[in-house]
């Protein structure tokens, strides 16, 4: 890892969004003396505990920087075909947006939030397509918001207009 976990950073939690890290904790776990990480996510002030030697394996990571930033916005502001590609069944599609989120990368929630705000604008999204908007929605704004210094609000109208354009 490039970065290092530092105490009062901001980190991205893959699949949680962005936490401060407020300490290291020493815990007793069978029978072993692990050092953790201790996280505390902005969002909703959830604490999160990460062993120490599994920071890498997580993808705990710092938070994109200013550079990456104009990268997610002009990824949003791509235009692509909202509908299925090629007749690839919605399942699959949907499998693949799930796969997307998993990685972590800010790129690839900005392509998922980006496609499935396109489809909604063409159908009804399905309850397993709106869980998953709101999950990009919900990450690449904290980490927008968080690189930028403003509001989650005034991110979510500047992703909007992107997305329209």
């Amino acid at each position: 890892m490039n970065w290092e976990a530092r105490i009062g950073k901001l980190a991205v939690y893959p699949g949680y969004g962005v936490a401060r890290i407020e300490a290291l904790q020493q815990q007793e776990v069978g029978g072993q003396n692990l050092e953790f990480l201790v996280l505390r996510r902005l969002e909703d002030e959830t604490r999160i505990l990460i062993p120490r030697n599994k920071l890498d394996e997580v993808g705990l990571r710092s938070v994109m920087k200013r550079a990456e930033a104009a990268r997610v916005w002009e990824i949003l502001r791509t235009r692509t075909k909202a509908r299925r590609r090629g007749g690839i069944p919605w399942s699959r599609q949907f499998r693949e947006f799930q796969e997307k989120l998993r990685t972590g990368s800010i790129f690839d929630t900005a392509e998922v939030l980006r496609d499935l705000l396109r489809l909604q604008l063409e159908k009804e999204l399905s309850f397993g397509e709106r869980k998953l908007l709101e999950n990009a929605r919900s990450l690449l704004v904290q980490e927008l918001a968080a690189t930028q210094g403003v509001e989650a609000d005034k991110v979510e109208a500047d992703i909007r207009v992107a997305v329209r354009h």
